[in-house]
């Protein structure tokens, strides 16, 4: 498996599959060893006082 796509301080989208709002920009703030196969990384959005899991696969860039 390769690295994480994503790096530390990188704004990324935010798109799980339940979320019915749409998409939201978030921080990566850690990057976490594979889950089941998966790269994983931590988010922080400015909004809200928690950080939060998500699958890359959830994630694109905000660029």
């Amino acid at each position: 498996m390769e690295g994480h796509k994503f790096r530390v301080g990188q704004r990324v989208l935010y798109d799980p599959p339940r979320r019915t709002t749409g998409s939201a920009v978030f921080t990566v703030v850690r990057l976490l060893p594979p889950e089941g196969g998966e790269r994983t990384y931590r988010i922080k959005s400015t909004e809200e006082n928690f950080e939060r899991a998500a699958k890359e696969r959830e994630l694109t860039s905000s660029a």
